[in-house]
């Protein structure tokens, strides 16, 4: 599977994340309300987020996420490594001025398309007290597994989920705006 390919949808474009866009991107994600609720609430510092950056440039699978009307970039995302028949989809944020309005959804339909054609299963790890990202899964028809992960993030550990969907939930139907 490309992990890397451009999806466009009717209102957003995604495309491989390139190291010119870290002025653009940093811009994005300068701001610490995004990060509040996040386990990485210190992802909206410079140094931070330049490791970020790093890590999702080494990936082979992070997208820019740019609006189609104004060529503005107004996030990212990425893709994991494939582990057998499933791949992980994260490391997503999207400027709060798209929050709301169904440009979440739209980037996840447009990731999960292209990763089902490939593998059975993508699977979401999200932060067990972060409310507004499990919300949005609920909202693109994640379903809770019974998977459970403890990472470090900014010095403590944190406990995480696992979400996923599937080949056919996918297709059973359209993920909600």
């Amino acid at each position: 599977m490309d992990r890397q390919p451009v999806l466009k949808g009717d209102r957003l474009v995604l495309r491989p994340l390139r190291a010119d866009d870290w002025d653009a991107l940093f811009a994005v994600a300068s701001d610490r309300e995004i990060w509040a609720g996040h386990p990485a609430h210190d992802r909206w510092q410079e140094p931070v987020f330049r490791r970020f950056f790093a890590e999702a440039m080494a990936s082979g699978g992070a997208l820019a996420v740019v609006d189609k009307q104004s060529g503005a970039l107004i996030g990212s995302g990425r893709y994991g490594q494939p582990d057998g028949d499933e791949i992980e989809i994260g490391w997503t944020f999207l400027a709060r001025a798209y929050w709301g309005r169904g440009c979440n959804a739209e980037m996840k339909r447009l990731m999960l398309a292209h990763a089902l054609v490939h593998f059975a299963r993508v699977t979401f790890m999200v932060g067990a007290n972060n409310v507004i990202s499990r919300k949005a899964m609920g909202h693109i028809g994640g379903l809770l597994t019974d998977r459970a992960f403890e990472r470090e993030l900014c010095g403590v550990i944190v406990p995480h989920v696992l979400f996923e969907i599937t080949r056919e939930s996918f297709a059973n139907g359209p993920l909600a705006d």
